[in-house]
């Protein structure tokens, strides 16, 4: 038994020194005797015993259980009962003071031996445990989410300082409180959440989690999108004894993740007008022509309309075609605004075989000036597909520019690109870009989708990154491979379905 240095506070002034030989015979100290109630508390305040022995029927005013009270509140010393006294009312009272041992008078000094050694284990027991919870409350207490306890009821037993400012209820107003009069929930669509991670956790002894952000709905009326997870507190005997509700607060996350979306669309957009700057030599050509041929009808209609061979018939006949020409550019002319302007993204049933060719229209002559030729091997008839019309041309565009590149790097004397569609086994539609170019470096291939890596001199790097989200937001897939003999394949993939509304 290890020695410890123990007080007496008895009235009688024999069994205190019987009491006093005891303990040193069996290795403990003394630190003080007193009989009477008040000078016990000062005595214990001053002399730090590890141990009191408190008779309950004292000198003065102040008996040995208000005593206890009182040592336990202000120095945390364990106090154990000796008396001689039983009765219900007296135990009902002694319990109040939380006593490490209560011990009926005439005792034997190994029954008191035994008391003495039962509370000081269960003094140094009770004083880890409370390390430990202090242990637990300050870290609770730093960390940067909002942490509330709860018991197997249901009601708050801890809330941390964050918790405390996102609900607006202070530590000593929601303790004892059921968890939903604190903590007030919403699902993003404003509604009310029917039940909480913290009622499932209890009730499947589960961690659980929100699939979707929720709202916390503060005390003032606040509100908060927050994420929020919660674990089930598991007893000794394996059952549930409370459960531990762990929220964050991400306002920030979604202010950070629509600005970086905002960000993407822009450069999604500049993309789109760099691709098209390069191809201003290609626009003006094929604008060109059918305004040529505006001026060259109209000058035929006036021709037919005066003079000797006056032919209303071929007049008519020329102003048609010129009619027909000025729409013709008109459609290039819009198809050209729509690819380079930030039309909000809408997905709609589309041909996609119709954007191909459409693409193919822009790009063909300076695909010719550059003497890149341009075979396409369509799937025959309409190609439906669901997605955004204006990304899905922004997709071709870049992949036939990229093509065109690839072809312009090598020295081959075949230049040619080739665009093939066709519908897969599974239903889904399948497009392929090829180019006669040098090829991607081995080294390259597990780069080449990443933002800002280029293979070009004057290129930033983008046009593939952005071809991939825009083909993996539609639900589909992109990839490059080697073509043989030479050259690039560039293949993707979109799914068959019903339209999914806007996004």
């Amino acid at each position: 038994m290890n020695p410890a240095r123990i007080m007496i506070v008895e009235d009688d002034r024999i069994v205190a020194r019987d009491i006093r030989e005891q303990l040193t015979r069996t290795g403990h100290s003394v630190t003080a005797v007193t009989s009477r109630g008040e000078a016990a508390v000062d005595l214990a305040i001053s002399t730090q015993p590890d141990l009191v022995l408190m008779d309950i029927r004292l000198e003065g005013e102040v008996d040995g259980i208000e005593a206890a009270k009182q040592i336990r509140a202000r120095c945390g010393v364990p106090v154990v009962f000796l008396t001689a006294y039983a009765d219900d009312e007296t135990v009902r009272r002694a319990s109040q003071a939380e006593p490490f041992g209560y011990l009926l008078k005439p005792f034997e000094d190994l029954q008191l031996r035994t008391v003495i050694e039962m509370a000081l284990y269960k003094h140094r027991a009770d004083r880890r445990l409370r390390e430990s919870e202090r242990r637990y409350e300050a870290t609770l207490s730093s960390i940067g989410d909002g942490v509330i306890a709860t018991d197997e009821k249901g009601q708050v037993t801890f809330i941390n300082p964050v918790a405390e400012a996102m609900t607006g209820w202070t530590k000593d107003e929601a303790i004892g409180l059921p968890l939903a009069s604190v903590y007030h929930v919403m699902d993003v669509d404003k509604r009310p959440v029917r039940e909480t991670p913290i009622a499932r956790a209890l009730a499947s002894s589960l961690v659980c989690k929100t699939a979707d952000q929720a709202i916390l709905i503060s005390r003032d009326g606040h509100e908060f999108p927050i994420d929020e997870k919660c674990a089930p507190i598991i007893g000794d005997s394996g059952s549930v004894s409370g459960a531990v509700l762990v929220f964050s607060d991400t306002s920030d996350r979604r202010r950070a993740a629509n600005t970086l979306q905002a960000a993407q669309a822009n450069l999604a957009r500049m993309s789109r007008v760099t691709t098209m700057g390069q191809m201003t030599a290609s626009i003006a050509h094929e604008v060109n022509q059918p305004l040529m041929a505006v001026v060259m009808n109209a000058e035929a209609c006036l021709k037919w309309m005066d003079g000797a061979h006056r032919d209303v018939g071929e007049a008519r006949a020329a102003a048609e075609r010129a009619i027909s020409e000025a729409h013709r550019a008109a459609k290039i002319i819009e198809r050209i605004r729509a690819i380079a302007r930030n039309t909000p993204v809408t997905f709609e049933t589309v041909d996609l075989n119709e954007i191909i060719e459409g693409i193919r229209t822009i790009v063909q002559p300076e695909f010719r000036h550059q003497e890149i030729a341009v075979d396409i091997e369509l799937q025959p008839g309409p190609l439906p597909v669901v997605g955004d019309r204006i990304q899905l041309q922004q997709v071709m565009l870049n992949l036939l520019s990229n093509a065109a590149d690839a072809i312009n790097g090598c020295e081959s004397t075949n230049r040619r690109a080739i665009v093939r569609s066709w519908v897969g086994a599974s239903g889904e539609t399948w497009v392929a870009v090829e180019d006669t170019g040098a090829g991607i470096e081995p080294d390259c291939a597990d780069q080449i989708f990443e933002p800002f890596f280029t293979t070009k001199q004057a290129g930033i790097g983008m046009g593939l990154s952005i071809c991939r989200s825009i083909v993996e937001a539609h639900g589909g897939e992109l990839r490059i491979e080697p073509r043989t003999p030479q050259g690039t394949r560039c293949l993707f993939s979109l799914p068959p379905g019903k339209s999914q509304g806007s996004a």
